[in-house]
């Protein structure tokens, strides 16, 4: 995305499945976009995503494409 997006005020959630590892993915989803960071550092920088963007990354999720194994 090139536009700026202000997550300042954002719901930040992540899984509840996560535990405490700390190797969590935080998102906030707005009508727009979708953004992540890393939980052990959110003032470290924010990834966004259109929402087409989005759904295209869940399904690789869902599909396996980027399991380690």
């Amino acid at each position: 995305m090139n536009e700026a997006l202000d997550l300042s005020h954002a719901l930040w959630r992540k899984s509840s499945i996560s535990g405490g590892s700390g190797q969590c993915l935080e998102v906030a989803i707005t009508d727009t976009a979708v953004g992540g960071r890393d939980t052990k550092d959110p003032e470290g920088g924010t990834l966004v995503f259109n929402r087409d963007e989005w759904r295209a990354f869940l399904g690789g999720v869902h599909n396996g494409e980027f399991d380690l194994d």
